[in-house]
């Protein structure tokens, strides 16, 4: 890449032009993970969170935070999203989220899945910070995308067997 996308020739911050960008269909998929004490992990389980179930409100707050994304990040397009799923699981000392976003559009949606499950980690955050302050929003990070002109991305395993 020879210059920058996002600055004109004055050197200021511009919106991409994607007028002659093609239609197609995008995907990704994106993960963020909230460590939590086991105090925590066991109240979310056991439903005996203060302010109530913290993984069906951070699903929601996941899925409004997609559509949301042109409105937070300065340089993206507003996309007619087509699909957005967040899901949480909780695990042993963590709550692991992930969120798909698709479009059929001249973008990606790599912006709105990383968001969707920023926003839902913080969620989780909200909902149990009277019980563990000490939560930690850690991993987020694209795990793949589809379509566009760059082509598809996968986040490669470590030798370790773990993305």
């Amino acid at each position: 890449m020879t210059q920058l996308t996002h600055i004109d020739e004055q050197g200021r911050a511009k919106m991409v032009d994607t007028s002659d960008k093609s239609v197609t269909a995008r995907r990704a998929l994106a993960s963020a993970r909230v460590l939590a004490s086991p105090a925590t992990i066991d109240a979310i389980r056991q439903h005996q969170t203060p302010k109530g179930d913290p993984l069906e409100t951070a699903r929601l707050a996941g899925v409004m935070a997609a559509k949301q994304t042109a409105d937070l990040i300065p340089l993206c397009h507003p996309l007619p999203l087509t699909h957005v799923e967040v899901r949480a699981e909780v695990l042993e000392d963590s709550i692991y989220l992930e969120a798909e976003v698709a479009t059929r559009a001249q973008t990606g949606v790599e912006m709105e899945a990383l968001t969707a499950v920023s926003v839902a980690a913080l969620t989780i955050y909200d909902m149990c910070k009277a019980i563990d302050k000490s939560m930690t929003i850690t991993d987020v990070r694209l795990e793949l995308k589809t379509g566009g002109k760059s082509g598809d991305y996968r986040r490669d395993l470590n030798p370790q067997g773990t993305s």
